[in-house]
């Protein structure tokens, strides 16, 4: 995309890779010459390479490869929104009742009010993020196939992952934009005017390639990458997503299809024992691909107080949700910025083990349960991330956190299993997934399942993971006056909204220089 800062994709991403060394398993090299000036100077061997898949990762984990505060990585994005999971957040949880905020930084009270337009600056940041990670992995995959280095004899495993971080950035993509510029590795270096491919073709391209990832000996099986890395159950994930959300993407259900990749995750994922855990400093405990023995957590994006530092991912959740009181989260100070309506903490019993919401502050002033502005004080916490080791042992850091954000868990597809179900599909297991995710958090089971029910313990289960603005798309909650909450369509008591906001705008930066894209219905020329 144009506001990438760089001519060379390679050639930057190689110069920058220091930092990336911290962020995936055993991607562990070290920095390459920066006086370097061409690609077949730079990737000479099996640690360039390396260190550019390091890259690919880095992406998702960070905003730069010059640490929290430097040059971030696209021009006209901020180094802190810009970051992909704090991209991922604002504009899945901002939306619903998840998420409020109080800052003012402009552009952002459009998010939860739903009236954005198509220059909204944190809309762009997550669509430059996305198309900028894109870049980079169709750039790896290129040079992995066209440059022949002697002794790359991981090539084909590192394309392999390569093409699964480029999926999950389609994933993305299908989900907020619907109908955006596709590149592969096939595309002219340097393109700026991508062709656009529509939702429905997205879709099977995708469907496609997780197919054929997952059949990819290349490809690491389930639970046998290092920590950090993705293999073949991190494909089907993504595919089993795609397969849920068929019916608002493709314009058919595919719950059947969906369902045969959720029996394969309860039948090999279990879940942790411990809920709180999952989200906790040391939190890799419980990521598959860990010596821990861990396999709740499918995959996460790393975070590390020392070395992986951003001001997005788990940093923006722990410091936005806290404040006085950022002490009791195991940080140095809190940001006072997050909160939650009353619409949806209302949905929690007292006794389901995931109701962790923060009630008042240090000073035992009460944050009300239902917002009657937009403000600080009003809302409840989410209480759910901490930068604390399970055990109650400090974190190595307080000013950046420690805690993994987890991308995928393997409750969210039993309670996926729990809706194919309910849906008609060909499952008997679903049920079953359902009263596990529920007597897990000290909740009775239930004897039949029910849409309205599959939805809020969806809500109760995946808060603040990313999840929320796509789940109430699909059960038709999203836009609607069916359910509302505070100042939903920036209204004090909610109402709805036009059917157009389940899907972004194009950025009008992006319609202006590609002739080729469409802007979304709803939205202008």
């Amino acid at each position: 995309m144009k506001k990438i800062k760089f001519i060379s994709i390679v050639l930057a991403a190689l110069m920058t890779a220091g930092m990336s060394t911290s962020c995936v398993g055993d991607l562990d090299v070290t920095p390459i010459d920066d006086n370097t000036t061409t690609p077949e100077d730079v990737l000479n061997s099996q640690d360039a390479f390396t260190q550019l898949l390091a890259k690919c990762y880095q992406s998702f984990c960070v905003s730069s490869s010059y640490g929290e505060s430097g040059s971030a990585d696209i021009d006209g994005v901020d180094g802190g929104y810009g970051q992909y999971v704090r991209a991922i957040l604002n504009l899945q949880e901002l939306p619903t009742d998840e998420m409020f905020c109080q800052w003012n930084d402009d552009g952002l009270q459009d998010l939860h009010a739903m009236n954005w337009t198509a220059s909204n600056q944190f809309i762009n940041a997550m669509y430059q993020r996305i198309f900028y990670t894109i870049s980079l992995c169709n750039e790896f995959i290129r040079r992995s196939n066209t440059m022949e280095v002697e002794g790359y004899d991981l090539k084909d495993a590192y394309i392999a992952e390569a093409r699964a971080l480029r999926l999950y950035c389609y994933y993305n993509a299908i989900d907020f934009f619907g109908n955006v510029p596709f590149t592969t590795e096939d595309n002219s270096v340097g393109s700026t005017s991508p062709e656009r491919i529509t939702r429905s073709d997205l879709f099977d391209w995708m469907v496609e390639e997780a197919t054929e990832l997952l059949a990819d000996e290349n490809l690491a099986e389930p639970k046998q990458n290092v920590y950090g890395r993705v293999d073949k159950t991190f494909v089907r994930a993504i595919r089993a997503k795609l397969y849920l959300n068929a019916e608002v993407w493709k314009g058919q259900a595919m719950w059947d299809e969906c369902a045969a990749d959720c029996e394969v995750i309860y039948e090999n994922y279990g879940l942790a024992s411990n809920y709180s855990e999952l989200f906790c400093a040391d939190n890799h405990r419980h990521t598959a691909n860990t010596t821990y023995g861990g396999e709740e957590i499918i995959f996460a994006f790393m975070q590390d107080g020392n070395t992986v530092r951003s001001y997005g991912s788990t940093n923006y959740i722990i410091f936005g949700a806290t404040g006085n009181f950022a002490s009791d989260f195991g940080i140095s100070s809190g940001w006072g910025g997050l909160s939650i309506t009353g619409a949806f903490t209302s949905k929690f019993d007292d006794s389901d083990a995931r109701a962790m919401f923060t009630k008042e502050d240090a000073d035992g002033v009460e944050f009300p349960q239902y917002a009657t502005a937009i403000a600080w004080e009003n809302g409840w916490k989410c209480a759910k991330y901490t930068n604390i080791n399970h055990d109650g042992s400090a974190a190595q850091a307080d000013g950046f956190v420690d805690t993994d954000y987890p991308a995928f868990r393997s409750a969210d597809f039993y309670l996926m299993l729990a809706e194919c179900q309910a849906n008609g599909a060909n499952t008997s297991n679903g049920l079953a997934a359902f009263n596990a995710v529920r007597t897990r958090a000290g909740l009775s089971e239930v004897s039949s399942l029910s849409l309205d029910e599959i939805i809020d313990e969806r809500g109760r289960e995946l808060y603040y993971e990313g999840v929320r603005r796509q789940d109430l798309i699909r059960f038709g909650q999203f836009t609607s006056s069916d359910y509302l909450w505070e100042f939903k369509g920036g209204v004090a008591d909610g109402t709805s909204v036009d059917d157009y906001r389940a899907l972004y705008p194009i950025p009008s930066a992006e319609l202006n220089s590609n002739g080729n894209l469409v802007q979304n219905d709803g939205y202008g020329i």
